[in-house]
This record gives structure tokens, C-alpha cells and sequence, in this order.
């Protein structure tokens, strides 16, 4: 299908969508936005959204889904640049590998010094807006609904909830024994799981050294 062609549909179909989420009165509109409430406003407020051209990019991963899943996931938990390609930092450098993608073969990884105010200007450009999420979730388990669409949902089913500490200690993951092993024992920081794999399997991933680790 043509990139224009898949714009267009695109466009249309989500203006199509929006509307009708409107029109069942599921859209929500706080503060300023209040006056789109009307349904005309609302209609004012689309127009001119249906005569801008909308980019919209389409093309099936060289590696498959599985490549892609692959590259997305190593970015669920950090941010920017890990600890392996930093070579030195003092107060006033930092100097750290990259990687230049315009070189189609041979050895591709250079080293790059910046000044500190630099290296952390770059650093924060990759740091989400307040409000923003890197992953989001859907459905009754999502971050922002879950506590109360649990709650609306053990009342239909007549449930009984447990209203124990020790009850709200265990939904909320109070575990001791979990807490601990999610400890660093080197600096007391939060571990998280960033790959699981068999025995005698070689891990994907690579670990930073010990020493940045700490």
C-alpha cells in the first residue's frame, strides 16, 4: 500500500473513531477543553485536522516482529546510554563510546568527550516529560485504573475483601522475602529483572562492569 494512501486511511479512520467516541460520550474534557463538550465545537475543533497531511510510516522489520520486540525491550528499564560505554568522567568530561550508523561495515564504535553541562543537556533530552510513560498498559490492570476498576470488580463478582494488614500488605507486594531479593547486596538499590534465561544459555544482554554496576 502507498505511504499517501495509508495516510489518508489512517486519518480517517482515527477522526472516524474519535468522533464516535464522542458522540457515546466517552471522551473526557477538563479545564479549557471543557467547551468541546458540544458536539459542534467538537466538529469545529476536527476540521482542520481532516486537511492536514498526516505522516504516517509503514515497512516490515528486516529481523521479523521477534527483532524488533527484541531492540524495544532492552529500553523498558533504562535510559539514554548505559553504564558499558562510559570510558571516564571527571568535573569537567565525560568521555564514552558511540556508534556511528553511517558506517555500513567495518569497526563502527568511536569515542566521544563532551564537557559535563554538554553530556548532561544530551542525557536529559531522553528524559520523559512529566506525565508521560515509557510503557503504558490497558485494561482493568492498568496503572492509573487498576485500584479502582479491582474494586468495581469484586463487587460484581460479591467478592469479600480482606481488610487486614496483612491482606494489604501482600496486594500491595509488602513481601520481606521479596523485598530482599530485589536488594543489591553490594549497594542496597532495587534490582530489576531484565532477562531471564535456561541453564547453559548465554544471556542476550551485557552486563555493565562491576564497578559502574556498584
Amino acid at each position: 500500500m502507498s505511504v499517501k494512501v495509508l495516510s489518508r486511511l489512517f486519518r480517517r479512520l482515527f477522526l472516524e473513531r474519535l468522533a464516535k467516541l464522542h458522540k457515546e460520550c466517552k471522551l473526557a474534557f477538563l479545564g479549557s477543553l471543557s467547551k468541546l463538550v458540544d458536539p459542534e465545537a467538537f466538529a469545529t475543533s476536527l476540521a482542520p485536522l481532516r486537511k492536514v497531511n498526516w505522516v504516517v510510516y509503514s515497512k516490515q522489520p528486516f529481523g521479523g516482529p521477534e527483532a524488533v520486540l527484541a531492540y524495544l525491550s532492552r529500553y523498558t528499564h533504562r535510559i539514554a546510554i548505559s553504564n558499558h560505554r562510559l570510558i571516564g568522567a571527571d568535573a569537567n568530561s565525560v568521555t564514552f563510546r558511540w556508534k556511528d550508523y553511517r558506517i555500513k561495515s567495518g569497526d563502527r564504535m568511536k569515542t566521544m568527550r563532551l564537557s559535563t553541562d554538554e553530556f548532561i543537556r544530551r542525557f536529559l533530552i531522553h528524559v520523559l516529560p512529566s506525565g508521560f510513560h515509557r510503557i503504558r498498559h490497558t485494561g482493568f490492570l492498568a496503572n492509573g485504573i487498576r485500584r479502582d476498576r479491582i474494586a468495581k470488580i469484586r463487587c460484581l463478582l460479591e467478592v469479600e475483601v480482606d481488610a487486614s494488614p496483612k491482606a494489604d500488605e501482600d496486594q500491595d507486594g509488602g513481601n520481606d522475602a521479596r523485598d530482599q531479593l530485589q536488594t543489591c547486596p553490594k549497594c542496597g538499590g532495587l534490582m530489576v529483572i531484565i532477562e531471564t534465561f535456561l541453564r547453559g544459555q548465554l544471556p542476550q544482554s551485557r552486563a555493565p562492569p562491576w564497578e559502574d554496576a556498584a
